[in-house]
């Protein structure tokens, strides 16, 4: 019984636009979910697993950070990339981990490794999402 509807939309396609019944994302203090006549919500979204209940089931989703916003049962997320768990690639996955861990052992500037240490993030949340879910 989907009683929300959910919207994500990244730079390169709409990622999904349907009904669900509930969203369990982290924000940047901590997981939250959202059920049906949640209170209105704006949040930053950490490098996570999604997990969305549709149907009944729960799905699973590796987001790269993002906004979400949320009123009156309607869930809008932006987000650099987004992929379900079948999308992923396990192969470039680990090729981008071991791109990053080289940039961090290689960077001269703090904004270089900054950068370096989101990518590899974004690269382990890949990886957990396709060996776990």
């Amino acid at each position: 019984m989907e009683n929300l509807h959910l919207k994500i939309v990244t730079p390169d396609r709409l990622f999904y636009d349907d009904g669900i019944d509930m969203l369990i994302a982290r924000g940047l203090n901590g997981d939250f979910a959202i059920l049906k006549n949640h209170v209105p919500l704006i949040a930053s979204l950490d490098i996570r697993a999604l997990k969305i209940k549709i149907n009944g089931e729960f799905r699973y989703a590796a987001i790269a950070g993002g906004y979400l916003t949320y009123k009156n049962n309607e869930i809008t997320i932006m987000s650099d990339a987004c992929e379900w768990t079948e999308e992923i690639d396990k192969n470039r996955a680990l090729e981008a981990k071991e791109r990053a861990e080289r940039r961090i052992k290689e960077a001269k500037e703090s904004s270089d490794i900054d950068k370096a240490e989101i990518s590899l993030k974004k690269a382990l949340n890949r990886l957990n999402v396709k060996d776990n879910y």
